[in-house]
């Protein structure tokens, strides 16, 4: 059975309805949004999972329920984005090229907070040839971006840093344009150095609006609390030598263990990458 086959059925995937990506993107696409994150069991993921089939579909791609993701992050050389983060400042950003493996699709995000610590997400599609790297096309799109949030920094002071690479499946409440997604088999490379998420836990985390969702409901009654994660600021902090203690490193530690850690699986065979 494959890490996919295994991911989904240990959440119970096949549970919910399925729901096309034009569905869930009409519904809850959500470029503004409030994200809450938590470090759920399997155990209580599935029933998760189960207590929201009634109201929520999974996101199926032919059949599919789960997508291999690759995320790699941008910040400059002394890294201004993750130290904008720990340190809690109002005008965060990340800078990211996301690989969706499967179906050799790329985009250029770009996260932001507004004024209230919202986050807004702006998104461009890339050659999937170019996962990885800044071209003249993404370099102008985020230098807009940045600029436009009033952001002092520029598509050329950044270099590639982290790259994360994860499982995941998302379901949408397409009636109330909420989304839930489910991460697992995550791991945090950088240089010859991994790190990876404890197997027998998966970060959950909610998209919605300011009030808590159904989903927030439902995880309070499981007993699980929302955490300040960020995958990012988790690889950094656990594979970047000489970074300060903060508050993600000690979360990170309980459930995160720095590498050697198995090479992650190839791309799907004919995925068009550089």
């Amino acid at each position: 059975m494959t890490q996919a086959a295994s991911f989904a059925l240990a959440l119970g995937l096949s549970l919910p309805h399925g729901a096309t990506l034009a569905e869930v993107d009409a519904a809850a696409g959500l470029q503004h949004r409030t994200d809450r994150k938590y470090l759920v069991p399997v155990g209580l993921a599935r029933r998760l999972v189960e207590q929201l089939a009634d109201s929520h579909r999974v996101l199926d791609l032919g059949g599919r329920r789960t997508t291999s993701y690759r995320s790699t992050y941008f910040d400059t050389p002394r890294l201004a984005a993750w130290h904008a983060h720990v340190q809690g400042r109002r005008r965060r950003w990340k800078v990211r090229t996301r690989l969706y493996a499967e179906d050799g699709l790329c985009r250029v995000e770009v996260k932001t907070k507004d004024g209230r610590g919202a986050t807004v997400k702006h998104a461009q599609r890339a050659s999937a040839a170019r996962y990885g790297r800044l071209d003249e096309e993404a370099a102008a799109f985020v230098d807009r971006v940045l600029t436009g949030s009033a952001i002092p920094v520029r598509a050329a002071d950044l270099v590639a840093t982290t790259e994360i690479r994860y499982l995941r499946a998302a379901l949408a409440d397409l009636h109330h344009g909420t989304r839930v997604t489910l991460d697992g088999v995550l791991t945090c490379h950088r240089d010859d150095r991994s790190a990876a998420l404890d197997p027998d836990f998966v970060l959950v985390e909610t998209k919605g609006g300011v009030r808590p969702a159904p989903a927030d409901r439902m995880l309070l009654g499981l007993g699980v609390r929302p955490v300040s994660l960020s995958k990012y600021l988790v690889g950094q902090s656990l594979l970047t030598p000489g970074l300060p203690d903060n508050d993600v490193r000690r979360i990170a530690r309980t459930r995160f263990r720095a590498g050697p850690h198995p090479a992650p699986a190839p791309l799907p065979e004919g995925t068009p990458v550089a």
